[in-house]
């Protein structure tokens, strides 16, 4: 799920996939939510923090999806001037039942 080398941490996909149920859920509005608590526990066990986090990318199945992201976004960044750089993709292709996805680039200080 996520690769580190030396300061810099790079994830692979994270969806809204439940880690204990291991299912997602049919609704946007709770895969986006359960998307950015999985981002936040990839950072705590790369010992990283939101402010750590470069870029962004997200994807979604619509462009017109793209609100669900932003309550979120604004809650892990709230500060307008240290928020990191983002991008979303259409991707109409997610896999069965996924309706939103992400992947971040960081760079972490070494301790």
């Amino acid at each position: 799920m996520i690769c580190r080398i030396g300061p810099f941490l790079h994830s692979s996909g994270i969806n809204g996939k439940h880690p204990e149920k291991d299912k997602l859920s049919p609704d946007i509005a709770e895969q986006c939510a359960q998307m950015f608590r999985n981002v936040r526990l990839v950072l705590e066990k790369a010992g990283a923090k939101p402010e750590h986090i470069l870029k962004m990318t997200f994807f979604l199945p619509a462009r017109n999806l793209r609100p669900h992201i932003n309550q979120h976004w604004l809650e892990l960044f709230p500060d307008p001037h240290s928020r990191p750089a983002r991008h979303v993709h259409s991707e109409p292709d997610l896999t069965s039942g996924m309706l939103v996805q992400c992947e971040f680039f960081a760079i972490v200080p070494e301790a």
